[in-house]
Parts: structure tokens; sequence; C-alpha cells
């Protein structure tokens, strides 16, 4: 059983991920074609530096939040971001930090970092994708192909790029996240 020092570390660390990705929904940079965001790279740090648990928590807390209505998402919040094309990629990024903890398992290395931050990508991209070209159908949007180039895969190159810095950033951090926790048990 976890002492009480580590749980309030754990939650420690759960809440700054939250926050960060907070943050990510808020900082938007202009770039040609799409702006540039930071949540997905947030989402797979989260798996990245917390592991797969904690990284999944701290992804569905902030969605919760989200949903129950505090203002964390890009346009605010509410229930009503169920039927936005895009809460697939909110969705996915729990899946991100999920799959991004599950394949890093805790290892150091850049190599297997950045293969865990590109199955992360894979795990949000396979449900956002799907989730916003349904939700873009039923509401009504008929040139799906152009949504699903325009609204989808134009993203990727600039996430691709973002989880190679991301795979970067977690071999820089977590060396001295782990020294951290070593001397706090």
């Amino acid at each position: 059983m976890k002492g009480r020092k580590s749980v309030v570390a754990d939650i420690a660390e759960c809440a700054v991920f939250v926050a960060l990705m907070v943050a990510a929904a808020y900082i938007r940079i202009p770039f040609p074609l799409v702006p540039l965001t930071f949540q997905t790279a947030v989402s797979v740090l989260a798996g990245l530096l917390l592991g797969w648990k904690k990284g999944v928590l701290s992804m569905t807390v902030y969605t919760l939040a989200g949903l129950i209505g505090l203002p964390v998402f890009s346009e605010g919040g509410g229930v009503y971001y169920v039927f936005k094309p895009s809460f697939g990629y909110i969705v996915g990024f729990i899946a991100a930090a999920g799959v991004g903890g599950a394949v890093a398992r805790g290892s150091s290395s850049f190599v297997r970092a950045l293969i865990a931050a590109f199955s992360a990508l894979a795990a949000n991209y396979l449900i956002g994708i799907p989730y916003c070209i349904v939700a873009a159908h039923l509401s009504g949007v008929e040139n799906l192909t152009r949504l699903f180039i325009f609204g989808n895969l134009i993203y990727l190159p600039k996430d691709a790029v973002l989880c190679v810095v991301a795979a970067i950033v977690a071999g820089k951090v977590a060396p001295a996240l782990k020294r951290l926790s070593a001397r706090g048990n």
C-alpha cells in the first residue's frame, strides 16, 4: 500500500498535467493552414512521464472537468461538446496517454519514448478521425473528404513533430523525476 506522501505526490503530478492540458487548449500559435497547439503533445507527455495509469487519470480528469462545464476546452466547456466533431480528439487524449505510457513502460530510452509517442499519436487519431467524421455527418456536413483532409490529416505533420519534441522532453525530464521520486520515498 502506498504511503500518504506518495498518494499526495501522485495527485500533484496528475494535477500538473491537467493544468498543462488546460493551458495547451488556449495556446494557439498562428501557422499556415492550421493553428499550432500543444494538446496532443501534453497528452503524449502525460503518458511518457506519468505512466499509463496516471496519464489516463490526468486526461480523464481534464475531460470530465470540461464536460461538467468548467471552461477548460478551447471553446469553453459543457456536455454539448460531445456533439462537436473535435470531441473525439479530446477522448483520444485519454487513449494517447494510456498507450504512450504502456509502450514507454518507464524507459528512459529515446527510441522507446519515440515509439511510445507515435503509438500515442496513432491512438489519438484512431479515435479522433472516425468520431469527427461521424459527428460531422450527423450534423449535416456533406463533403466528408474535405473534412477528413482539412479537419484531420492536415494536423498530422504538426503533431508528428510535436511527438518528436515530446520524446526529447521525456528523455530529459524522466531521469530527474525518477531521482525526485526516489528521494521522496
